[in-house]
């Protein structure tokens, strides 16, 4: 086993007093000391080396590598391993070479100063990240807590709430937690304003939606009218099945090829915020409405592709986990390639409406195997003083997974 050189260690507002004897032992015997400005600032000047945290946190991880062997302690706010440096440096660095110490988090201490469960929370970072990763969570009587990046998030937070119908929400902002310049502001997202606060900021909404509010289901099968489109738009019903035949899990990488809106691609991440997804689209006016789409709708990490399948698939892509093809199916080796980048037990499924689309899958599945379905879907609309039924266009729906121990 090898031998822990870095310690990571969470200091709250309280400083060096509020450590445990194991965490100030760590960072007594430390030969250099990195944190950002404001961890410095709270420990004296030993004469030992000092690493501030550049502007860019990536920036420094070679260099902390790079001292292997030597002593390091690392200060972190709260808990380094809840959205914090802890996380960044263990993706870089075996656990086993690591020490964590954690101290309370912003969220915990959040949570014992509202007297809400930190289970039943939903937790959302803003630290270099756009104020749309809230939005998947407004949902009535869900209670967020959010990491502002700045003094400026709590009033762009609030602005957002009310132009989304979210305004009667109550809105507290909790700054500098654990020392003795902590204040608690209290109110809701209408009324919030332009208050001063301090940078070192939490945010905790408790959702309340208004009477003219657009409530979105969090499962999928959003409104058709959720997503700006042009008429390419995979139809609520068969949006929903073709999302649980895709079985999105945490984690996995979805390919949308032949995006049109983005429909597909953006419930896919919405159904987890650690699901990515990969949009493949030609035209250019469904692009500007692939990004209208995701930042609207809560996924601004979408990721957009311009150009033609499959030759759109061959630069450097993450690799899929499951792939869905909504357009250009009777393109020359589309589905070949699709198929090769999927690892075992990936899945693939298309979704057809004409004859010769359908004659492609068709062949396929005889050659991959998997399920072929028709899918048909009509909607009651008035005919007169009465409603019929308007059947849509029946989609054919293959859905295949990739043998484990395939190549």
């Amino acid at each position: 086993m090898p031998t822990p050189w870095l310690s990571v260690i969470g200091i709250g507002e309280d400083g060096l007093d509020g450590l445990s004897p194991a965490a100030r032992a760590l960072y007594d015997g430390a030969e250099i000391v990195v944190g950002g400005k404001r961890h410095l600032a709270m420990v004296p000047e030993d004469g030992r080396r000092r690493i501030p945290w550049p502007p860019q946190l990536m920036e420094l991880v070679p260099e902390i590598e790079a001292l292997r062997g030597r002593r390091v302690c690392v200060l972190a706010s709260g808990d380094p391993m809840c959205f914090g440096v802890g996380v960044t440096l263990s993706r870089r660095i075996p656990i086993a070479e690591m020490v964590v110490l954690p101290a309370p988090s912003a969220f915990s201490l959040a949570c014992a100063r509202l007297g809400w469960p930190l289970v039943e929370a939903r937790m959302v970072t803003l630290h270099g990240r756009p104020l749309e990763l809230v939005v998947p969570h407004l949902q009535p009587g869900a209670k967020i807590l959010v990491l502002s990046a700045d003094r400026t998030t709590p009033a762009r937070l609030a602005e957002l709430l009310g132009r989304t119908g979210w305004g009667r929400s109550g809105f507290a902002v909790l700054e500098r937690m654990g020392g003795e310049g902590e204040r608690a502001v209290r109110t809701t997202a209408a009324a919030w304003g332009e208050r001063e606060v301090d940078d070192l900021n939490t945010i905790a909404i408790d959702c309340v939606a208004g009477p003219e509010t657009r409530v979105l289901p969090a499962v999928p099968g959003l409104p058709d009218d959720a997503f700006a489109h042009d008429g390419q738009l995979t139809k609520r019903e068969i949006r929903a099945m073709t999302l649980a035949a895709l079985a999105p899990s945490p984690g996995h990488m979805l390919w949308d090829v032949g995006a049109g809106c983005g429909s597909i691609a953006i419930e896919w991440m919405r159904s987890d915020p650690r699901c990515r997804a990969v949009a493949v689209e030609r035209d250019d006016g469904r692009l500007a409405l692939i990004a209208q789409n995701a930042a609207a709708l809560g996924t601004p990490f979408l990721k957009v592709v311009r150009g033609d399948a499959p030759a759109a698939l061959a630069g450097d892509l993450p690799r899929p986990d499951a792939v869905f093809i909504g357009g250009g199916i009777t393109a020359e080796g589309l589905v070949e390639a699709c198929w090769a980048a999927l690892p075992p037990g990936g899945r693939l499924v298309a979704n057809v409406v004409t004859a010769e689309g359908e004659a492609v899958v068709i062949g396929h599945q005889a050659r991959l195997r998997g399920a072929l379905s028709r899918i048909a879907v009509s909607r009651a609309e008035p005919i007169g003083g009465y409603h019929g039924w308007r059947p849509l266009m029946p989609v054919t729906q293959w859905a295949a997974m990739k043998p484990w121990g395939a190549s």
